[in-house]
């Protein structure tokens, strides 16, 4: 595997922490071709140790970030969630298309006993449906509304280009903006 790591906000990579991220990475190469990408930014962020891994393959982007209070334990923790992730996705595809029919991507071929595990929690029960008006409304005015609801993400009508779209609220406290890409 081709191990990227890199550090943000001005952090430093030392020797013991590039070898500790190439060291968890390398489990992960049993579901993966040799020439696959991972991409490890490491930060800290008031006392907090930020693992952040990426992994593009084949149309599908593994994403992790883990946070605690010693860099180490975040780099393991990031690995952890996205070896789920990669055992989730095998469950659900083997679920959706069957063991010998063609399907669009790859799934990963090693198999382990926590697989039947994640293949039980892996069905999608929707338990709620909510319908509501949308109205025309500038992103400022979703967050402010999205805010007075306590949600974390609000849908609405944008009012310049009259299209759906969602503010969120991301882990940094900040907020995001889901806009689709429209034919114009």
């Amino acid at each position: 595997m081709n191990i990227i790591v890199s550090g943000k906000n001005g952090m430093s990579i030392t020797d013991g922490l590039r070898n500790a991220v190439i060291k968890n990475v390398q489990k992960l190469s049993k579901y993966f071709p040799q020439d696959t990408e991972v991409r490890a930014v490491l930060s800290v962020q008031r006392n907090n140790h930020i693992a952040e891994l990426t992994i593009p393959f084949k149309g599908i982007i593994f994403r992790a970030e883990e946070i605690s209070d010693d860099m180490y334990v975040s780099i393991g923790g990031a690995v952890d969630k996205i070896e789920r992730q990669i055992l989730k996705h095998r469950a659900k595809l083997r679920n959706r298309f069957g063991a010998n029919e063609s399907i669009r991507f790859d799934v990963p071929t090693i198999y382990d006993e926590g697989e039947k595990r994640e293949e039980e929690e892996s069905s999608f029960e929707i338990v709620k449906t909510k319908r509501f008006p949308i109205k025309p409304m500038s992103p400022e005015e979703a967050i402010l509304q999205m805010n007075l609801l306590g949600h974390t993400f609000f849908v609405f009508t944008n009012a310049e280009t009259d299209m759906i779209n969602v503010v969120y609220k991301r882990k940094d406290g900040k907020y995001g903006l889901i806009e689709p890409i429209g034919e114009e």
